[in-house]
């Protein structure tokens, strides 16, 4: 069973790859998902990783929460669902 981790505060110039390969380090890495934005094509400074078991999931939390990359202490935890949003006017 896989596990999604919330990546937030991450170094605007970080790649999906970088960013996989950071994880994989603590566990297998199954999706990497660098949200984008849609204006300007650049990272959002958060992202998504799935990785293979709950188990790996919290090895990487505990190794990567709060950790410096690129200059910006990164937080990671569980991913919680998408709460629904209003509609935009």
């Amino acid at each position: 069973m896989s596990a999604k981790l919330f990546v937030g505060n991450l170094p605007f110039k970080i790649t999906q790859e970088e960013l996989g390969d950071l994880f994989s380090e603590h566990g297998v890495v199954s999706e990497v998902q660098l949200m984008m934005d849609r204006v300007t094509g650049r990272p959002r400074g958060f992202g998504f990783i799935t990785m293979g078991s709950p188990e790996e999931a919290q090895k990487a939390i505990t190794a990567l929460h709060g950790v410096n990359v690129g200059g910006r202490d990164l937080t990671v935890n569980l991913a919680r669902p998408m709460e629904p949003r209003g509609p935009r006017h």
